[in-house]
């Protein structure tokens, strides 16, 4: 071998002698610190990362192996990433959606987070500070002992979840947040010009959301006319009373849900009418059950709208004759429910209550 040959490969020898093990760069071979990832979907954003996980083995990990003050991988290999399917913020900051090199910068009560722009690097030997599409400052936090590095997604809500390095007895969290809706309202447009736009309930599921989160009513209002378009249901005109009564107009709230109840199956009305009983409005429940009953006599809810009504008035012999009429032709997965309905009016108890 020649001399300048021997050269140019001794800082790999020596490296490769540093972790203890060759490790091929060209053969897929096993690794020290093994390849891991771990996803995170807040709303409907994936947050991704990649990373490969050192082992503590009795080593002194802060101040020595990992130096405080200088630029660290967050992980072994290859740069440890984080991928973004949409746009973020982190810590309050905004960062596009896009794949970014994690680096880390350690020190005893305060580290420095990098998202760099390169993230095809092998560790951060060639890390840039020109590349760095983002850095906050965050408290590192004492815990349990980690032997292999780990990431993980703490404190997750709607809208947000806190990203977390744990190794040794430190663990590193960062916030990721996520303007849910804005991204939702935006898939919505995309996702609706597919199959999605020749069925009712897609365009009812997506109304659905946009009222339940407070939305752009007029738009809700527009998908759920589309859906109804496609099909006139019980369901979609229901949404379209919600979105009506949301934008003020009651009368125009007040036709669609008397549309969607001469639409409505028995099942379908006798659980509205329970939903009504559990916002408080028992009369306009108990004439939800009515009009149950007059459309399909013979059902099983029927005869359970009218058990409850009886009830209501404080007849508990016809309430327990209509739900007996109601245990005689429930399904069989339902039988249970309804025979301790039965027992509960045969002691005069309220079943509405």
């Amino acid at each position: 071998m020649s001399k300048l040959r021997f050269l140019l490969l001794l800082p790999c020898v020596l490296w490769l002698a540093a972790i203890g093990s060759a490790q091929s760069t060209q053969l897929d071979l096993p690794l020290q610190s093994q390849a891991a990832r771990v996803t995170q979907t807040i709303g409907i954003t994936d947050i991704t990362v990649n990373y490969h996980r050192p082992l503590v083995n009795g080593r002194k990990i802060w101040g020595d192996l990992v130096p405080y003050g200088q630029v660290w991988r967050a992980g072994a290999n290859l740069n440890t990433t984080i991928t973004f399917a949409n746009d973020v913020t982190v810590e309050g900051q905004p960062l596009a959606a896009g794949t970014y090199g994690l680096h880390m910068i350690p020190n005893q009560d305060q580290w420095t987070i990098i998202f760099s722009r390169m993230h095809t690097a092998w560790g951060s030997f060639s890390y840039k500070e020109s590349e760095d599409a983002l850095r906050i400052t965050v408290k590192p936090q004492t815990a349990e002992f980690h032997n292999a590095l780990a990431y993980d997604f703490d404190e997750l809500k709607p809208d947000s979840a806190v990203v977390v390095m744990s190794w040794d007895k430190v663990a590193v969290p960062f916030k990721v947040s996520v303007n849910v809706n804005k991204i939702v309202d935006a898939s919505l447009n995309d996702q609706l010009r597919g199959l999605s736009q020749y069925t009712w309930d897609g365009w009812d599921d997506a109304a659905t959301y946009m009222v339940d989160n407070k939305m752009d009513l007029t738009e809700a209002l527009k998908y759920e006319d589309n859906s109804i378009g496609n099909e006139d249901r019980f369901e979609n005109e229901m949404t379209k009373s919600r979105i009506l009564a949301a934008l003020g107009q009651k009368t125009e709230a007040e036709q669609a849900k008397q549309k969607a109840l001469s639409l409505g199956n028995a099942q379908q009305l006798y659980g509205y009418g329970r939903q009504l009983q559990r916002e408080g409005k028992q009369q306009e429940a108990f004439a939800v059950f009515k009009q149950a009953a007059q459309k399909d006599p013979n059902n099983w809810l029927s005869h359970a709208g009218l058990a409850r009504i009886a009830c209501g008035a404080g007849n508990y012999p016809e309430a327990t004759k209509q739900m007996q009429l109601a245990l005689a032709v429930a399904p069989d997965n339902a039988k249970s429910g309804v025979e301790s309905l039965v027992k509960r009016l045969q002691a005069q108890q309220d079943i509405n209550k």
